[in-house]
């Protein structure tokens, strides 16, 4: 259970990863390589994190739509429209 309550924790901020920067310059690239690569693998690390989260989202975003579209036909019914 818990570990749903995380998911919908991060399904309220689906927020996509900074693209990592590549300076244009071929000595800065070479003199910040290892930082540079570090940043690549953290952005293909958190790009999947952000891609599992719209899904969850998406599939959670049905059901309100679904429960909404529900209630709203039995506020019709209430109100005799």
């Amino acid at each position: 259970m818990l570990i749903l309550l995380s998911d919908v924790g991060l399904a309220d901020s689906c927020l996509a990863p900074t693209r990592p920067y590549v300076p244009s310059d071929s000595q800065a690239a070479r003199d910040y390589a290892d930082i540079i690569r570090q940043d690549f693998e953290t952005y293909i690390h958190d790009i999947q994190g952000y891609f599992r989260c719209l899904k969850f989202e998406r599939a959670r975003a049905f059901a309100e739509a679904r429960e909404v579209s529900e209630d709203y036909g039995r506020f019709l019914q209430l109100v005799g429209d």
